[in-house]
């Protein structure tokens, strides 16, 4: 379960990136309060709109990014991606300690911070194969999954404790300063341990990517899925605050609560358990559906990530995981003012029965093409004699 742990460059960055997710999760929270509670009258739309922008840069952004990922140093893009993550969540959280923040400045923030992201995330992606052997891949990505869904179950309490205690201001500082732990993992990597994808070349860089991705119909596939997934099904971050805050007329701290559950806990299993939160009549038996929820969201994301970066040949893995981050993260842009208009207009359950109807019908798609196809995506298989990963024919020891 922990083998890619036993290798130092991995290692560092694994306790890294708990520390920076669970400032993230805490600035996610604190936020969503700040645009939800303080700057605007309980405002779904607003906080779809700030939302939207902070994940509107990727999709446009991310064939360059993904481009320039595959051309140079990926630690030295980290490196840069969190030095700018910092300053930007430091301006914010010295803007709302003042009492000067509005909530224009709160859109350009997130703006900013998505154009950052943009070009963080395909390095990130694609960093892990440079970290660890392919045969260590899937495990790699399933304890970057677990970190992510780790800080989920502190980052939000926290965050809600913290808010109601002493305001927002104290996790905006907490968020900027957590940035700092993934700066302290890469310096203290040791260079000769990675193994650097061959580089892919600059001229015509996004079109040979996206040739790649079009003469694959199994990534298309699963990008099809995420893409769902991405665009209506995890609206959580609106979801949750207009449910907590509207429909069941909670504070901080039982909003903060929500994104711990949800984490405790593939895609037909999400669709039916988001059906279950739009009808929970009470708060109570809402956050008890979350887990499953949480646990069927996180097994879709997880199985499709390493799908992808395992079914990539390396020197397109930084374009076809910068694809894969602009297809799942960049419907956001479409579905979180989509879902907050929604909210005002039909009612907070509305935002999750949109998310399970689309899930539900992507689940039919995917299940009807594999069907048809006779054959999974990726095949995978294993043999005891003489261990050996194989994916779509290709063995990797």
């Amino acid at each position: 379960m922990f083998a890619s742990l036993h290798l130092h460059n991995y290692r560092a960055f694994f306790f890294g990136a708990i520390v920076s997710n669970v400032g993230t999760w805490m600035f996610r929270v604190a936020q969503d309060w700040l645009v939800l509670v303080i700057l605007t009258d309980r405002s779904s739309s607003a906080l779809g709109l700030v939302t939207a922008l902070q994940f509107l840069p990727i999709p446009l952004l991310a064939p360059f990014a993904g481009a320039l990922a595959d051309r140079y140093s990926k630690r030295t893009l980290l490196a840069w991606t969190q030095a700018f993550s910092g300053v930007n969540a430091l301006v914010l959280w010295a803007l709302v300690a003042s009492g000067r923040v509005e909530l224009w400045m709160v859109y350009l923030s997130a703006t900013v911070g998505g154009m950052v992201v943009a070009f963080d995330n395909p390095a990130r992606q694609a960093f892990v194969s440079e970290m660890v052997p392919n045969r260590l891949l899937p495990n790699a990505v399933g304890l970057n999954a677990t970190t992510f869904n780790g800080a989920r179950l502190v980052g939000p309490g926290v965050a809600g404790l913290i808010i109601g205690a002493w305001g927002v201001a104290p996790a905006f500082g907490i968020n900027a300063l957590s940035f700092g732990a993934v700066l302290i993992a890469l310096w203290v990597m040791r260079p000769d341990e990675l193994t650097p994808a061959p580089r892919g070349r600059g001229r015509g860089a996004v079109r040979e990517g996206i040739a790649y991705v079009r003469g694959r119909p199994d990534i298309m596939l699963v990008l099809f899925v995420i893409f769902m997934l991405g665009t209506f099904g995890m609206n959580f971050q609106i979801s949750n605050a207009v449910m907590a805050t509207r429909a069941f007329g909670k504070g901080a701290e039982e909003f903060g609560l929500l994104g711990s559950v949800m984490a405790i806990g593939a895609l037909a299993g999400f669709a039916v358990s988001s059906a279950g939160l739009a009808l929970a009549p009470t708060y109570t038996v809402y956050a008890v559906l979350l887990v499953p929820t949480g646990l069927f969201a996180l097994t879709v994301m997880t199985s499709a990530n390493s799908t992808v970066q395992l079914g990539t040949d390396p020197e397109f893995r930084g374009r076809v995981m910068a694809l894969y981050m602009a297809i799942f993260m960049g419907g956001t842009p479409i579905g979180a003012p989509v879902i907050g208009w929604i909210g005002d207009v039909w009612g907070p359950r509305w935002t999750l029965w949109v998310g399970a109807i689309a899930c539900g019908l992507a689940f039919v798609v995917a299940t009807a093409y594999v069907l048809r196809e006779r054959r999974l995506p990726a095949q995978v298989s294993y043999t005891p004699v003489d261990p050996a990963l194989t994916v779509d024919g290709v063995d990797e020891a």
